[in-house]
């Protein structure tokens, strides 16, 4: 056997700060569709917003962050990777359902095993819309970041101005269309639509912003700690 047989390749050199927010964007897919289940009423008002609004925000802050540092071509990728954590979670979802459950939990736990097929039965519908949003949204949000940009690097507070921007518009479109095919005719919707722009937007605009300037700055200091370990 030759030597270069025997030699192993060399692997493919990638930032730390890609790396991990590669790993929590595949986490983030998967437990935005979990946490849409429950909606929570945004007090005082009569508005609800459905919880999976919170690990989404998280995509679109790491798809933003990504787009900064890497380019809108390595940003794109991961929001098509996403799929495929979501592809698997569905999967396993549908054998977990599938597989009869333990005597000790039908017999002693048999409303906890109720509780559990109920949800996960009915989240069909969720883990549904979620993908067609998702993709929407997402590549929206990359695209508009990315124009906002121009061929420059720009300040701090155009970085958070874009961030502001291309998230409040591209998560009123999410919200459109995921609680639409999601919850449409289950029960109204209306409160819940509302409640999720409205969310959405105040939420890209008070909070994304500060969210992708740390995003950012956490993503050069683990690129800068990559490079002093090599």
């Amino acid at each position: 056997m030759s030597e270069t047989d025997t030699t192993a390749k060399p692997a493919i050199a990638m930032p730390l700060g890609l790396f991990v927010y590669l790993m929590l964007y595949g986490g983030m897919t998967v437990l935005a569709g979990v946490l849409a289940y429950k909606q929570v009423q945004l007090v005082p008002t009569d508005l609800a917003v459905e919880s999976g609004i919170f690990a989404f925000l998280i995509l679109v802050v790491i798809s933003s962050t990504v787009s900064q540092l890497y380019g809108q071509k390595y940003a794109t990728r991961i929001v098509w990777l996403g799929f495929v954590p979501l592809l698997i979670a569905s999967v396993l979802m549908q054998l977990v359902l599938a597989l009869p459950p333990s005597v000790e939990m039908v017999n002693g736990r048999a409303e906890d095993l109720a509780a559990f097929e109920q949800v996960h039965n009915t989240v069909w519908r969720v883990w549904a819309a979620g993908p067609a949003a998702y993709i929407v949204s997402l590549l929206l949000n990359i695209w508009i970041f990315s124009r906002l940009r121009g061929s420059g690097e720009g300040t701090t507070i155009g970085l958070m101005i874009r961030g502001a921007i291309a998230s409040a518009l591209s998560q009123a479109v999410d919200s459109v269309i995921f609680i639409t095919l999601a919850f449409y005719g289950l029960f109204p919707i209306m409160d819940l639509l509302i409640g999720q722009v409205i969310a959405k937007v105040v939420l890209s605009i008070v909070l994304v912003p500060f969210l992708i300037t740390g995003g950012v700055k956490l993503a050069q200091w683990l690129d800068s700690k990559n490079i002093e370990a090599s």
